[in-house]
């Protein structure tokens, strides 16, 4: 049975009330520019449900370092939602209209999670709120300042953190793990490069047993010298596995179907592999293009939806990397939690399986495919195993050795489960599914 989140030594209140939908422009009415940009973020995602990225992208033109400020604060409040509209109730005697709530969260981030000093973080906040409501935030935020980051430790943080149709799914699929992996979502995870053959690590970073080099969280890639040029890209070290699994070689005819952003694709060209990468959105293969022309890796880019893909050509191998709830990747993305919902898993895994079937007729005898998705749903991932075999894919283990200081990693079917809890010490990795099969023949 999933555990109950539990507030020690507090009254427990009834369900806040939910936020009524308005323009994100509301809440940015006032306040510093970093603060309005978080706050039109957060109404963006919250609100909106549109993705943190893209609300990033239509940002009106601030300096590019209140730009990133801001969402480093949104992302703030995304991580650690749950705890701080918890730690706020106490002072709270009712829910306080949205622009307030929103003022008091960033408030809240700033003094408890980024080490904002106590005057700046109350008065950007109050700033911030609309006139009427800034008394309010002023009170609210003084009590929260003395009360310092204390306020956090004494809850079910990890709980609290996480919406209850995951913290339910994740409980039933990995038990007592589902703490681990709340734990590993209230971090920012650090940045992951892929290297291009031959390429030295940028200076600092740690390389990791599968090759992946590691620099710190914090870290931008458009800072890290060589960033323009095709010697890495960003890719997060489960990611990275797919590829690493089907093991292309030169000479091969290899399709990568839902291929962008094109890390995969690029993984997949540096072998030396004749590379089709099929995307159905334009303004995704138009980045897809972009980043091979960066990194000056060939590959044929084709704009069309792998479903309904007309050439009947069959391949040597496939990665097959589809659309999924991304519920493995809220280390990077905290907005997923907020977007996403239990409905979406069973629409996404039909999906998956007609993509899998399409995969498995493109298939050449004998042909290598892997199966990826960076979903911690069971539904998206483990349950593919019987579709698999009903098409008359043959399971081609993962062995131990293919993924050193992954073993953890390996299922008694020879699949790979990656969770963020894993490699903890090394600052953790996104949630992935992959399986790897031999076509019939």
């Amino acid at each position: 049975m999933a555990e109950t989140p539990r507030r020690p030594d507090r009254p427990r209140r009834g369900p806040a009330r939910p936020i009524a939908p308005r323009p994100p422009a509301a809440a940015a009415a006032g306040g510093n520019p970093t603060r309005r940009a978080a706050a039109a973020l957060l109404a963006a995602v919250l609100e909106q449900h549109r993705p943190l990225e893209e609300a990033l992208d239509a940002l009106p033109p601030i300096e590019a370092r209140d730009r990133s400020a801001a969402h480093r604060i949104a992302s703030a409040v995304l991580r650690r939602l749950g705890s701080l509209d918890a730690a706020l109730e106490p002072w709270l005697r009712r829910e306080p209209p949205a622009p307030a709530r929103l003022a008091l969260r960033i408030g809240a981030a700033d003094l408890w999670l980024l080490g904002t000093p106590p005057h700046a973080a109350v008065s950007a906040a109050v700033d911030l709120a609309p006139r009427p409501l800034a008394g309010l935030v002023n009170a609210v935020l003084r009590k929260a300042a003395a009360a310092g980051p204390a306020a956090l430790e004494e809850l079910d943080g990890e709980r609290l953190d996480t919406p209850g149709w995951l913290w339910t799914a994740w409980h039933a699929a990995y038990g007592p793990a589902v703490r681990a992996i709340a734990r590993a979502h209230r971090s920012p995870a650090p940045l992951d490069l892929s290297l291009a053959p031959g390429t030295v690590p940028p200076e600092g970073a740690v390389l990791l047993p599968t090759g992946t080099a590691r620099l710190p969280a914090g870290t931008r890639f458009a800072d890290l010298p060589g960033a323009e040029g095709p010697g890495f890209w960003a890719q997060d070290a489960a990611a990275a596995l797919p590829a690493r699994l089907l093991a292309a070689r030169p000479g091969e005819r290899v399709a990568d179907l839902c291929a962008a952003p094109g890390g995969k694709t690029a993984q997949l060209a540096a072998t030396g592999a004749t590379v089709v990468a099929v995307e159905k959105e334009s303004r995704r293969a138009i980045r897809l293009r972009e980043n091979l022309a960066r990194l000056a890796l060939p590959a044929e880019v084709v704009e069309a939806d792998a479903l309904q893909w007309g050439e009947e050509e069959r391949f040597d191998a496939i990665l097959l990397d589809a659309p999924c709830t991304a519920t493995g990747t809220i280390r990077r993305h905290p907005d997923v939690p907020y977007l996403k919902r239990a409905s979406d898993v069973p629409a996404l895994a039909e999906l998956q399986r007609a993509l899998l079937a399409v995969a498995a007729r493109r298939l050449a005898p004998g042909g290598r495919l892997v199966l990826a998705t960076c979903s911690l749903q069971p539904e998206e991932g483990e349950a593919h195993l019987a579709a698999a075999a009903a098409l008359g894919l043959r399971p081609d283990p993962v062995r131990p050795e293919e993924l050193p200081g992954l073993e953890a990693a390996l299922t008694p079917d020879g699949a790979v489960r990656t969770r963020p809890d894993l490699w903890a010490e090394q600052g953790g990795m996104d949630g992935f599914f992959m399986a790897r099969f031999r076509g019939a023949g």
